[in-house]
């Protein structure tokens, strides 16, 4: 699935608009804790989440995040935002819950990722 598709599917707001939309997105892990997100992704993975602190961008330099969906209207805050413009990591912003976000994504047909 295409990273525009993902934007339109979640009535998200992308916060780096020089990232690439047509990017592919290959599946999807939705949560809220560090330590499944670090044991639960082997592959490139975009993620949603709640969390909008800097470890959730350094995450990306330790693992294969291809992009990060900020939950429940959650707005990472500017230094979050310049941090993953350095590293080109897209940013989308929902105003969705976790749930219907990730429910959204795989009824369009965005698998999970393997755990």
């Amino acid at each position: 699935m295409k990273l525009k598709e993902i934007v339109a599917i979640l009535d998200g707001e992308v916060l780096l608009p020089e990232v690439d939309l047509e990017m592919e997105v290959p599946c999807a892990f939705s949560s809220d804790l560090i330590s499944d997100i670090l044991m639960c992704t082997k592959e490139p993975t975009l993620l949603l989440t709640g969390l909008t602190n800097n470890q959730v961008i350094r995450l990306c330099d330790m693992i294969d995040i291809v992009g990060i969906v900020f939950v429940r209207g959650k707005r990472p805050l500017q230094e979050i935002i310049d941090m993953a413009r350095e590293r080109n990591i897209p940013l989308i912003c929902t105003n969705y819950t976790m749930y219907r976000s990730s429910g959204l994504l795989f009824n369009a047909g965005l698998r999970s990722c393997k755990i």
